[in-house]
This record gives C-alpha cells, structure tokens and sequence, in this order.
C-alpha cells in the first residue's frame, strides 16, 4: 500500500513561484502514472498535469506553460513546480497515483482514475 504525503503549499503573491512536493512511502514511484489535481470549493476536483510511467505528459491548458511536473526515482517523489501563479490557480491541491495502465494518457485524467491520494495542500495566489 502506497501513501502520499504532500509538502509545500502557502500564500504567495501573483507572478511568484511554488513547488509543491509529494512523497511516495511504501512503493517506488517510477510504477506508478501519477498526477496533480486541484480543487476549489463547490466545484469538482480538477486536472492540472498527469504522467504516465514512459513519461508521456498531459498538461491542462490553464497551467501549460507555467506548471510542470517531474519526479526524483531516487527520493521516490514527485513534484509540481508553478510559475507564474496566478489568483486563479487558488486551491487545494493534491497529488494522485495509480497502478492501472491506460493507453491514452487522457484516461489519466480523470480523478477516478487513480486509487491513492496525499492529503492535499492549500495553495493561495493573492492578486
């Protein structure tokens, strides 16, 4: 059993920068397809960038360009690195795995298709 353990969420200003850091216990990440999601009150749980084991990426087309994601095989965690944040990108976010193989990295993308979670991180962009 995998868990998910985020760090790095805050209060930063519009233009900055943030990562945000999810750690894998118990598993090696390079197993798993993994994504970021986000949430804002009374709205559903969103994409933000998934990946697959090949490294085959999606990104949503809010974050294209200022959101990346990479991972570190060695410390077993991933990372989503956010640029350029906007107030906009305000939310809950949370790191996502899955052990079930898709063969179109859009079938990543919804929240039901993985079966871990971390325990999310606020992330708040002031204008």
């Amino acid at each position: 059993q995998v868990q998910l353990l985020e760090f790095g969420g805050g209060l930063v200003q519009a233009g900055d920068s943030l990562r945000l850091s999810c750690a894998f216990s118990g598993r090696e990440i390079r197993n798993y397809g993994v994504g970021w999601f986000r949430q804002v009150p009374g709205k559903e749980r969103e994409v933000v960038i998934v990946q697959t084991t090949g490294g085959t990426t999606y990104y949503s087309d809010s974050v294209k360009g200022r959101f990346t994601i990479s991972r570190d095989n060695a410390k077993n965690t991933m990372y989503l690195q956010m640029n350029t944040l906007k107030p906009e990108d305000t939310a809950v976010y949370y790191c996502a795995a899955t052990l079930r193989y898709y063969s179109d990295i859009m079938d990543y993308t919804p929240p039901g298709a993985y079966q871990w979670w971390g325990q999310g991180t606020q992330v708040t962009v002031s204008s």
